[in-house]
């Protein structure tokens, strides 16, 4: 009876370790497990160790046969339990370890988590000040247009030279240097009217606004009664930009002329 008891305690023991540590990867699971098997344990070597005593006193009575083979038996599940704790020391620590890899990856993805919501709040903050730069722009250069539409060409030039000022990089500069011109010209100041357009052909030549600076420049030295230089202004317009239209009203005027 004592071999079958024993050998029934060998075969629990046995049995557990593999589903201790099918749960390696499951800390909840593995806790428990690793838990679970200590207590068995511990109250499997209470008992053996009770029976041991028992049959160690009995061995010292009885010499035969069965008490010796009781004996190695205790003995080898000894050995066994001994093993089976070495194993539970082994799921332990490898469940530690497990358990600081994913407190550890907990952190790093936390840390990454702020500094990207950190990034998308600045890039958000640069995205509502461009739009709020780019509607003062706007506003600045249609409050400056107005005022020339409304044929307040001085209020219209102090406007767009302030948006200059403010805004050198404007895809809207060329635009508000050429309404400068137009507003000298309107008040009959020639010269500062051509200087106006003049700049802007030689500060942006590749703008669609440079040929059309070039034939003002073309009109205003005609009004001054410059039909020379008018004429050279309108050559140089056919030559620089010769598919635009400005370009066709220059050389339909250099044939009246």
């Amino acid at each position: 009876m004592l071999r079958l008891r024993a050998s029934h305690v060998l075969l629990a023991l046995v049995f557990v370790a593999p589903a201790a540590r099918a749960g390696l990867f499951d800390d909840e699971e593995a806790r428990r497990q690793v838990a679970n098997i200590r207590a068995q344990i511990d109250a499997n070597q209470k008992a053996l160790d009770e029976r041991l005593k028992r049959l160690e006193a009995m061995g010292q009575e009885r010499s035969d046969k069965t008490a010796v083979d009781l004996l190695q038996l205790i003995e080898s599940m000894k050995q066994d339990v001994s093993k089976l704790r070495g194993q539970i020391e082994i799921l332990t620590n490898q469940t530690e370890q497990l358990e600081r890899r994913q407190k550890d990856l907990y952190v790093d993805l936390d840390n990454r988590l702020r500094k990207m919501e950190q990034a998308n709040a600045q890039l958000q903050d640069k995205l509502n000040q461009g739009e709020r730069d780019a509607q003062a722009e706007t506003k600045a250069y249609e409050t400056a247009l107005s005022q020339f539409k409304l044929g307040n060409y001085q209020l219209s030039i102090t406007g767009f030279q302030n948006f200059l000022s403010t805004y050198p990089n404007s895809s809207l500069a060329p635009n508000a240097q050429y309404w400068i011109g137009n507003a000298h010209y309107a008040m009959r100041d020639y010269k500062a009217a051509i200087a106006a357009q003049q700049k802007v052909v030689s500060s942006w030549p590749d703008h669609p606004k440079a040929p059309d600076a070039l034939l003002d420049i073309a009109s205003y030295q005609a009004e001054m009664g410059d039909d020379k230089a008018a004429r050279q202004s309108l050559n140089t317009l056919v030559k620089k930009y010769p598919t635009s239209p400005a370009a066709e009203k220059a050389r339909q005027r250099l044939v009246r002329k």
